[in-house]
C-alpha cells in the first residue's frame, strides 16, 4: 500500500487495467450499458469489424474481472445474454468522458464522422451521425 496519497499503486490493479486495455474492452463496456442486455450475436452486430474469437476471449477476461455477468437461458434454442455488473456499471461512469473525448478527437471534421455513417447499412438517412448521437446521450 502507498503512504504517498498522490501516489498510485499500479500494480495493486495491473490485471483490470490489462484486460480494460484491450481494443474491444471499453466500447464492450459501453455498447452493454447503453443497451443494458445484448446477446453475443447483438454485440457482433453493434461492434463493427470484431471477430467471433476475440469478441469471445474479451468477455470472458471482462467477466473474469466482473465486469460483466453472463446468464444462461434453458431455452432451445439455448440463449446468453450479457449485462454489465455493478463494477462494470461504474467503469462505464468513469470512461464515459474519455470515449467522448476520444469522438471529438477522431471526428474534429464532422462532414468525416457524417461521411463514415452513411456508409454503415444502420444509419438512419438525415439524422446526425449515430455514433454522436448515442455517446452523446449518455452524458
Amino acid at each position: 500500500m502507498c503512504e504517498d496519497s498522490e501516489t498510485l499503486c499500479v500494480c495493486a490493479f495491473g490485471g483490470i487495467l490489462t484486460t480494460i486495455s484491450k481494443k474491444w474492452a471499453l466500447l464492450i463496456i459501453n455498447k452493454l450499458g447503453v443497451a443494458g442486455r445484448l446477446r453475443f450475436n447483438d454485440l457482433m452486430a453493434e461492434l463493427e469489424g470484431i471477430s467471433p474469437r476475440t469478441l469471445s476471449e474479451t468477455l470472458k477476461e471482462l467477466q473474469e474481472e466482473r465486469l460483466i455477468g453472463r446468464e444462461s437461458f434453458a431455452e432451445t434454442p439455448p440463449r446468453v445474454e450479457y449485462f454489465l455488473t455493478e463494477d462494470g456499471a461504474e467503469l462505464r461512469k468513469v470512461i464515459i468522458p474519455v470515449l467522448k473525448w476520444a469522438s471529438d478527437r477522431d471526428n474534429q471534421n464532422g462532414d468525416r464522422c457524417e461521411e463514415i455513417c452513411r456508409r454503415r447499412t444502420c444509419h438512419p438517412k438525415g439524422l446526425p451521425c449515430a455514433r454522436k448521437r448515442k455517446l452523446g446521450k449518455e452524458s
